[in-house]
């Protein structure tokens, strides 16, 4: 690594050998979110027209009608994190929510019956806040009957600004609500509705109770608000099979302190839950917009994971020399092997030549013969059609020449 990027990494006398500088990491929240002002800005100025496309993230009251960018926090590492996509993403608390406005609605999906948590949220220990927040409340069932067609559930995806889904039901949700919702940021998020498991006097888990198939137990009101609320103040961690994971920190409204306090819990979850090895796996955090560059806040000194993966000097130079070696017995195999192969390539090329003269010559023998074949049988049904026009000519005189002889002797 260069000398000049050694600072963007810090060793610790105790606990991780590695860990974020929060200088570092709120002089890049401040160098970003001062490049997208000015660009939302030098845009909004030479442009004649506005954009309805662009999306606007209310965040605050004091941001209403302000467009607004998300900010990413863009995690690498030395291997794959994970070895298949997973549609069920993860969940990480945040100080400073991305939902902070009142005006949020939210879209949940449960299990059925609906009716038991339609009564829950209209209980009134229910937090009002919260739930005057949730605008719509359906059971799977009536979900899949209801939103078959493509547009309406392109009507439900623009009415709510976040889903939720009971977790026992969420990965039924792809098929039901295909990829409108599963190739955005509104993919519903998991959150638990059923009960918590309660516990003996020694701290063991009581078995539940059997319930019926049809009816689902769901939590108290307090538990169930809990719930959602610590969902929806989370940062959603959706991993696939690669290198690199991407996860919403913020937007360009959020001051630098809350996007530099975003990020170092999101850097300190992902190590702890989500990545192997941690950070010994982790080889650059970087923040970026939308449409900027990402800034590095932190780059690994090390290329690789374990000490095993590195070679020492000796043992690395007897492999290249090896190496080297079977190259170039590989190399005059190979020349020995294409010259005969070009050998043999020349004879088969000049008898395929010899062969294909002699086929030439067969070939305008037998058309020759044909010709005169042809040519015989034209000629004989020539003949034959001269022979019959003679016999009908010769007929058709004697019929007149036969009227003439009947009308005289009439």
């Amino acid at each position: 690594m260069a000398p000049g990027s050694k600072t963007l990494t810090t060793r610790v006398a105790s606990g991780s050998p590695y860990q974020l500088d929060h200088s570092q990491t709120l002089k890049a929240s401040s160098a970003l979110l001062k490049h997208i002002s000015s660009e939302i800005d030098r845009k909004a100025a030479t442009s004649t027209t506005k954009n309805l496309l662009q999306p606007s993230l209310n965040t605050s009251d004091e941001n209403d009608g302000m467009d607004v960018e998300p900010v990413w926090l863009s995690l690498t590492t030395k291997k794959h994190i994970v070895d298949q996509r997973r549609l069920k993403p993860g969940k990480i608390p945040l100080p400073h929510s991305l939902n902070q406005s009142p005006t949020t609605t939210v879209c949940l999906i449960t299990c059925d019956p609906q009716r038991q948590v339609k009564d829950t949220v209209a209980h009134p220990s229910f937090p009002t806040a919260l739930s005057s927040r949730i605008t719509k409340v359906i059971g799977i069932s009536k979900l899949k009957a209801r939103y078959q067609s493509f547009e309406s559930r392109r009507q439900l995806f623009n009415a709510h600004d976040v889903f939720l889904a009971d977790d026992r039901v969420v990965t039924m949700l792809p098929k039901v609500l295909g990829k409108i919702f599963y190739q955005s940021p509104k993919k519903p998020v998991p959150v638990r509705l059923e009960p918590y498991r309660q516990t003996d006097a020694s701290g063991k888990r009581v078995a539940a109770k059997a319930a019926d198939e049809k009816t689902k137990t769901i939590a108290p009101p307090l538990q169930v608000a809990k719930e959602i609320e610590k969902t929806i103040n989370c940062a959603l961690v959706h991993l696939s099979p690669s290198n690199n994971t991407s996860v919403r920190v913020g937007y360009s409204s959020f001051t630098a302190q809350q996007i530099a306090d975003n990020v170092e819990a999101v850097v300190a979850g992902l190590v702890e839950k989500f990545i192997p090895q941690g950070w010994r796996n982790i080889r650059a955090v970087n923040i970026k917009g939308p449409n900027t560059m990402a800034l590095p806040i932190w780059l690994a000194d090390e290329l690789w994971v374990d000490e095993a993966d590195v070679l020492e000097k000796e043992e690395e130079t007897a492999r290249d020399l090896t190496a080297v070696a079977k190259e170039g017995g590989k190399k005059r195999k190979e020349e020995a092997l294409n010259k005969a192969a070009d050998d043999d390539q020349g004879r088969v090329s000049k008898r395929a030549r010899g062969g294909e003269a002699a086929t030439n010559g067969e070939r305008k023998k037998k058309r020759r013969v044909e010709d005169s074949d042809l040519s015989q049988e034209m000629r004989e049904r020539r003949e034959k059609l001269r022979e019959q026009k003679r016999l009908n000519k010769a007929e058709m005189q004697g019929l007149e020449k036969g009227k003439k002889e009947t009308a005289i002797a009439v």
